[in-house]
């Protein structure tokens, strides 16, 4: 393929933790491409969900924009709502190496059904908690919480002095709606129910007033989290400040070996039992993590589609895919990669985490519900930094928020 004097737009999510890192990946890619295919690639990145949802809205109206798309898998629903991605058949499916390169549970949340998919999984992240072994011993506690009840227990006894139980990230930009979404379908609450969307459910709330009660009732993390972005969550409990930190991924691994606490973290699965249970209800589901990860999509619009599948096929190659997992902590979604990483003890939670996901719903209104979920966070920031959020504030919030995404909901199902 001769893409000489051709640029191929590509946008991709900021990697808040590695910076650096991801720049140099950046550089290294577009050499390699340039090798291969005469190509220049120009890079774009987003920071926030919010800025992600914007950024496929506007390109869709205008017809045009980047070529390749790096999407967080719970925004794919909404990018394949728009109908402007291009849709995978045996040709993009070879043009990539073949749909059995990839990971099969990676491919879950590609399309509504295997006949209509448009997302390429590039990596996956499986949510884990990652957790300190000497504090944990040193408190008697044999192994990791399995129940969020057990969980906030075992982090009141790790609390002590200027050492907090969890490291939680109130302010990141797209951790805190997670927490909520687990809990929630846990307890038998999926937040889209067919035409309805549940958000006021008192399920919902229970899982709000537990990860507030976190700052606010139990003091169980430093109050400064409610600040806090998911790097800063990571410092902490990488400092051995928290026994604790729930929602990360083997992504923190690069950070956690060159800190403090190297060799004396492990990860585990997050408890899969809602608040105020000792089971899962029935209609709940033990899920440990979304199905979580990055997809790939290609714009229908671009006028350079076959350079748009030539680097979609260069960056989930078994070879690339392992340095990115050296460097970032990403799992890879090429079959041959993840294959061979399956005998790393560290990420083995992670890879079970990952078998145990669940998907969050295909929907177009997905993503709208999504940052509704975290709005109700956003607008209790100041609550949360004066020590509470009252049951009235929150009803309200859930309240309006629960308006906003069934309108969503009512409009994508038009």
């Amino acid at each position: 393929m001769d893409g000489t004097g051709k640029t191929l737009n590509v946008l991709m999510s900021v990697t808040a933790q590695y910076p650096q890192e991801q720049q140099a990946w950046f550089k290294e890619m577009s050499a390699k491409f340039k090798a291969e295919t005469g190509a220049d690639i120009q890079w774009e990145t987003f920071a926030s969900a919010n800025d992600e949802m914007t950024r496929i809205q506007t390109s869709v109206v205008s017809g045009q924009g980047p070529d390749v798309y790096g999407l967080g898998t719970t925004f794919t629903p909404t990018a394949y709502s728009t109908g402007a991605f291009v849709k995978l058949g045996d040709n993009e499916w070879n043009q990539l190496g073949g749909k059995d390169k990839f990971v099969p549970a990676a491919l879950g949340i590609s399309g509504p059904d295997e006949g209509n998919q448009i997302g390429i999984p590039f990596v996956s992240r499986p949510f884990v908690m990652a957790y300190n072994t000497e504090l944990l011993a040193a408190a008697g506690i044999e192994k990791p919480a399995t129940t969020w009840d057990e969980f906030t227990e075992h982090a009141k006894k790790l609390t002590t002095g200027d050492q907090y139980g969890v490291a939680v990230a109130y302010k990141d930009n797209f951790d805190p709606w997670k927490y909520i979404w687990g809990m929630s379908i846990q307890a038998g609450n999926p937040i889209i129910d067919g035409s309805k969307v549940r958000l006021d459910d008192p399920i919902t709330k229970k899982a709000y007033e537990t990860y507030f009660g976190w700052v606010t009732k139990d003091k169980v993390v430093d109050p400064s989290s409610v600040g806090w972005a998911n790097p800063q969550a990571l410092a902490a409990f990488a400092a051995g400040k928290a026994a604790y930190f729930p929602m990360t991924s083997p992504l923190s691994i690069p950070a956690l070996d060159a800190s403090a606490v190297k060799g004396k973290y492990k990860y585990a699965l997050m408890p899969t039992v809602p608040p105020g249970q000792t089971s899962n209800p029935s209609g709940g589901k033990p899920a440990t993590s979304i199905l979580s990860g990055d997809n790939l999509v290609v714009a229908d619009y671009s006028k350079q589609k076959d350079l748009a599948f030539a680097f979609v096929k260069m960056i989930t190659e078994k070879d690339v895919q392992l340095n990115y997992f050296k460097v970032f902590g990403q799992l890879p979604a090429n079959q041959a990669a993840a294959t061979e990483l399956a005998t790393n003890e560290v990420i083995a939670p992670a890879l079970e985490s990952g078998a145990k996901s669940v998907a969050t719903p295909f929907s177009g209104a997905w993503g709208d519900v999504q940052l509704s979920l975290t709005n109700v966070v956003v607008q209790s920031i100041p609550d949360l930094s004066s020590g509470a959020v009252s049951e009235s504030n929150l009803s309200q919030r859930l309240k309006d928020e629960q308006t906003k995404s069934q309108t969503a909901l009512d409009r994508a199902k038009k």
